[in-house]
């Protein structure tokens, strides 16, 4: 029995090509040198589902529920929309690029996990679920003025392209916060029209 605790999220993993075009949006708003911790490139994903501080035990039950989900689903096509923050333009934390395309058939996966996780005791956020690919967050201490000029800068980001992309893997990850950054580990991969869950022990 595995008690011990890890914590644990479910995300869609980004093609590389994909996470490039977002590290060339980083590039653009970090010439005003704001205050931001940037997200990395090899750490860029998409989040469906956070799952917080789970038992070991249930991991084995998470990638059962993750291949039930995603049985019989397509790959998603995705392009890039308007940059936006939480919790908004005038005072940004977390700062985001929306979708264009792709958006409606994400919430069809979200809501193949909401059939699935409740019974193992995962609600889902009382938020409604809005699909985004975080850049990076604003340090604690930002002053109004540099929150302010990010959240023009954010309204003026000019996108680098019209590409479209695939997303077809979904990823069980588990979550180690370090002083230098989290660090993401695969506990199990789904490969939407694939052959099934894949994952370590």
């Amino acid at each position: 029995m595995n008690t011990a605790t890890c914590r644990l999220f479910i995300a869609v993993e980004l093609p590389n090509a994909l996470r490039e075009e977002l590290t060339v949006l980083q590039q653009r708003l970090k010439r005003d040198q704001p205050p931001v911790r940037w997200v990395e490139p090899n750490a860029m994903h998409l989040t469906l589902w956070f799952l917080g501080d789970v038992s070991g035990d249930q991991v084995a039950h998470l990638r059962v529920a993750l291949m039930l989900a995603f049985a019989g689903q397509q790959a998603v096509r995705v392009q890039l929309g308007a940059p936006g923050a939480f919790p908004n333009l005038q005072r940004p934390q977390v700062i985001w690029i929306g979708l264009a395309e792709g958006e409606t058939h994400l919430r069809v996966w979200y809501d193949a996990l909401a059939r699935r996780l409740p019974s193992l005791g995962f609600q889902p956020d009382p938020r409604p679920f809005r699909p985004h690919l975080t850049l990076g967050r604003v340090r604690r201490d930002a002053s109004a003025e540099q929150q302010q000029r990010l959240g023009a800068a954010l309204r003026s980001l000019k996108l680098p392209s019209d590409h479209v992309w695939d997303l077809q893997r979904v990823v069980l990850f588990r979550s180690d916060l370090r002083p230098e950054g989290p660090r993401y580990t695969a506990l199990a991969e789904v490969d939407v029209q694939g052959s099934g869950v894949r994952g370590a022990a």
